[in-house]
């Protein structure tokens, strides 16, 4: 069974994608300020998960 924690980012950056993909094609949406928030909130979600998860393998090889 795969980590939690590295599938929770990995959702998030895929719904991040598509949520991107989606408003490159309809640039209408843009207007929505909903997209705006649910675009900072999943990139900032999976920006914090990757550099915790970064810090606890650094801090992990240190200890090796």
């Amino acid at each position: 069974m795969p980590n939690t924690e590295s599938s929770y980012s990995g959702v998030m950056a895929r719904l991040t994608l598509s949520a991107l993909e989606r408003a490159s094609r309809d640039p209408g949406c843009w207007k929505d300020p909903v997209v705006h928030r649910a675009l900072l909130i999943s990139g900032l979600s999976v920006l914090t998960d990757a550099t915790r998860l970064l810090t606890k393998d650094l801090n992990d090889s240190a200890l090796d």
